[in-house]
């Protein structure tokens, strides 16, 4: 048995995991895909920025400034052992798991306007996370603190022994067979909620299942509403992000709904942050990105021939060397599905209120708002999956005297025939569903939400619920293609219960703030300044949406 389960492998279940191996925890690592995917990987970003205060005084700035930023619905409590927690995450990052972090090539460099994060009003210190230095640095704690990885293992449901956790049960993709993970604490980190939409800027691993499986086991979900839409290239590449900080170079080839501010002007407002926002004029830009459809918004771009920010410089360069993308090469612009700023509640432990049972990273909420500073997603999986480490490892310690779970269930998978109480779907009907999931959320849950848009999504959403029931049937035998087929069954009923709770709480939230945005209630309103909630209550699982 183990002491410690990590699923998932972005930055921050790599740190999980290694935190929890350096206190002589058994630890193993598992992910839907191979190790080293989620968003912390995406191979259609440039590379991941990351921001820490320069000193205490700062990281009290800091943590007033994303409670400002979060337009009142962060937990106070939660973003102070944020901010106060990056520069000890940091160093831990560097010095004793060996991350190589790239830096601003000189002082003039770090000052430049493009170096202040998205939303913030300073410089931080920022620094760079290259894909390559984590893989190498955590490569190399992996095999030295012995931890077990379990890659292509799809979790399907937890598994419980009495009122405490017992492990995880998992499809082995690469076998096609059931696996049983015996662990005293289990830590969630598989990222946000974009795999429910078609249209997104994270790889296809991050499935959105994860979180209605921690509803069922009694977690909460805080602020899921709440998620970042980016621009991002439909032509001449697709699944690019597109540079923010570029915006103020655009020369579009449509007019945009200007009102009181000239094109310049909005440009230029919108060269300061990535993901959209509700809150600032500047939303024109991402209105008529929107409205333009899957053609795509057009845009050229005329940079300088001198002085351009190093930051730009970078994602110019990249954009070439990766894409074949030249400078003055016409661009097609569309918003994609993002980084989630809520998900399943913890706190500064990063336990979830159910006992064993921890969250990090992309996956929980709380320590980000409405809207989220830019270079605090990966802060956050150091920071959370640090800590969420070493309180599970710490948690196994003591249940590990008095555990009531299984032990013979041993240190490593136990393979298993497709569980007899479940049911299946075929891949075909799968497929069929899942790519309406993605249409209605596209449709309906993206940067324009309104009441009719949302309940005709909820009804889709409760819909396809029924359809999933109706047409699930018992597998008849235990084989590679019926253990396939009960793996998409439980995914399913967990990404439709996801995106109803998301959508429930779209519908609740009356109001525009941050990323929420409702063109029917274009404000904000003060009554509605508070988390929202979502959880299930009595034997028939009744999913309930509160805000307050």
């Amino acid at each position: 048995m183990y002491d410690v389960l990590v699923i998932g492998t972005g930055i921050a279940g790599l740190s999980a995991a290694v935190s929890a191996a350096q206190t002589g925890a058994q630890v193993a690592l598992a992910s839907a895909g191979k190790l080293f995917s989620g968003s912390s990987f995406y191979p259609g970003t440039w590379g991941l920025g990351l921001i820490a205060p320069v000193d205490d005084e700062d990281a009290a700035d800091l943590a007033d400034t994303i409670k400002r930023v979060g337009c009142g619905v962060v937990v106070p409590s939660l973003v102070d052992a944020f901010a106060h927690g990056i520069r000890p995450a940091l160093a831990w990052l560097q010095e004793e798991v060996g991350v190589e972090l790239m830096e601003p090539s000189s002082t003039d460099a770090a000052s430049q306007k493009a170096f202040i994060p998205c939303f913030d009003h300073k410089h931080r210190q920022w620094r760079g996370l290259t894909r390559q230095s984590m893989q190498d640095a955590f490569t190399s704690a992996i095999d030295r603190f012995g931890i077990d990885l379990l890659e292509r293992h799809e979790l399907v449901d937890l598994m419980d022994r009495g009122d405490r956790l017992a492990g995880a049960l998992f499809l082995n993709t690469a076998t096609k067979r059931f696996a049983a993970v015996g662990a005293r604490a289990v830590i969630l980190a598989t990222g946000g909620t974009s795999g429910l939409f078609g249209r997104t800027l994270t790889s296809r691993d991050v499935l959105g299942s994860v979180q209605g499986i921690a509803l069922k086991h009694g977690c909460t979900f805080i602020n899921i509403e709440f998620m970042q839409m980016m621009p991002g290239l439909l032509s001449p590449a697709r699944g690019v992000i597109f540079n923010e900080k570029t915006f103020r170079y655009a020369v579009p080839h449509e007019s945009l709904d200007r009102a009181r501010h000239s094109t310049a002007d909005l440009l230029e407002m919108r060269s300061g942050y990535g993901p959209f926002t509700s809150r600032l004029a500047s939303r024109a830009v991402d209105f008529a990105i929107d409205s333009a459809g899957e053609d795509g918004w057009p845009v050229t771009m005329n940079y300088p021939k001198d002085s351009v920010p190093e930051f730009v410089q970078t994602f110019s360069s990249w954009l070439k060397d990766e894409f074949g993308v030249k400078p003055d090469t016409p661009l097609r612009l569309g918003i994609y599905a993002h980084a989630s700023n809520g998900g399943i509640r913890i706190n500064s432990r990063g336990e979830t209120g159910v006992e064993g049972l921890y969250a990090c990273g992309e996956a929980t909420g709380g320590m980000h708002g409405a809207d989220r500073i830019g270079g605090l997603s990966s802060a956050n999986g150091v920071v959370f999956g640090r800590a969420a480490g070493r309180a599970a490892a710490k948690y196994a310690r003591v249940a590990s005297a008095s555990s009531d779970v299984d032990a013979s269930m041993g240190g490593t998978e136990t393979p298993l025939k497709v569980p007899v109480q479940t049911r299946a779907i075929e891949m075909y009907n799968a497929t069929k569903i899942t790519g309406e999931l993605h249409r209605l959320m596209s449709e309906h849950c993206m940067i324009r939400r309104t009441e009719d848009s949302l309940d005709a999504a909820l009804e889709q959403i409760v819909e396809l619920e029924e359809t999933v029931r109706d047409i699930a049937v018992k597998p008849s035998q235990a084989n590679d293609s019926a253990n396939r087929s009960a793996m998409l069954y439980h995914r399913l009923n967990n990404q439709l219960l996801l995106a109803r709770a998301m959508v429930e709480a779209m519908r609740e939230r009356s109001e525009s703030r941050g990323s929420h945005a409702r063109a029917d209630y274009p404000q904000e309103d003060p009554a509605l300044a508070h988390p929202s909630r979502a959880f299930l209550t009595g034997r028939r699982n009744t999913l309930n949406v509160t805000i307050g």
